[in-house]
């Protein structure tokens, strides 16, 4: 079982690499499927795997010369770090008050479902839509922390999210997107993470942990080396090709987690 956790963060890490999505947003409905994790334990593992992950992404492409934008997209990242606090309370919020840890993982996948249709339109109407060019650092601290709010409770990283809000309201094309969006998941996935160091580790199997993470620092390695060769067209079609599965696995979770499947 641990093999398939490793070859699942591998080729999600590796896909999120070169999309700007993160991997997350696929490790975790897929293990939310498998059902051999609670939700919180899934969480944690994700986030950590996106977070070797990241560090490795943003590593290899600092050494090709590739980089995030230092004022809009820290500033992003560091809005993204506080509203992660809010998104993981809000989580837990939800997980006391449903008193049902299967109800707080079916209301995790169907936000999912709904905000990644909403990506879907979007992505679907890009062409006709003319994005804006924010500059003020306080607009960019606020979109940052919403995004991060958002994919912390989500338990994703945002990938998708924050590729939309990229270019919607900055302009940036999807190579570019895609490291600003690797840069400020490794700011909220961080922070998200040593949240739960102190609050409490849930509990899982370290095998399951080290198998993970290491598909994550691989795919960390082995996506920018890809994304080099490929076309901003073509990393489109992996990010559409990425929303779509994502749909289908969150409505799949949320109704298994209802117990209708």
């Amino acid at each position: 079982m641990e093999m398939f956790y490793f070859l699942v963060c591998l080729g999600a890490s590796i896909l999120g690499a070169i999309s700007g999505i993160g991997g997350g947003v696929i490790i975790k409905p897929v293990l939310d499927a498998m059902g051999t994790m609670n939700v919180s334990a899934i969480s944690f593992l994700s986030g950590c795997t996106v977070l070797g992950m990241t560090s490795m992404t943003l590593y290899r492409n600092s050494k090709a010369g590739i980089k995030p934008e230092k004022k809009r997209g820290t500033c992003l990242a560091i809005g993204a770090s506080v509203g992660g606090l809010l998104g993981k309370q809000l989580f837990d919020w939800v997980k006391v008050a449903s008193g049902d840890p299967n109800m707080a993982g079916a209301v995790q996948s169907f936000v999912l479902a709904v905000v990644t249709v909403g990506v879907l339109i979007f992505t679907i109407q890009k062409s006709k839509i003319k994005p804006f060019d924010i500059e003020s650092e306080v607009v960019s601290l606020i979109i940052g922390f919403f995004l991060g709010a958002l994919s912390s409770f989500l338990g994703i990283g945002g990938g998708p999210i924050n590729l939309m809000v990229l270019y919607l309201f900055f302009g940036l094309n999807s190579k570019e997107a895609a490291i600003n969006s690797i840069y400020i998941i490794l700011f909220s996935q961080g922070i998200s993470v040593i949240q739960t160091l102190f609050k409490g580790m849930p509990e899982f199997v370290w095998l399951a942990f080290v198998m993970m993470v290491a598909g994550g620092i691989l795919g960390g390695t082995v996506g920018p080396i890809i994304s080099k060769k490929l076309s901003l067209k073509g990393v489109d079609k992996i990010y559409l090709c990425m929303v779509v599965g994502i749909i289908l696995i969150s409505v799949y979770n949320g109704m298994n987690y209802l117990g209708v499947l």
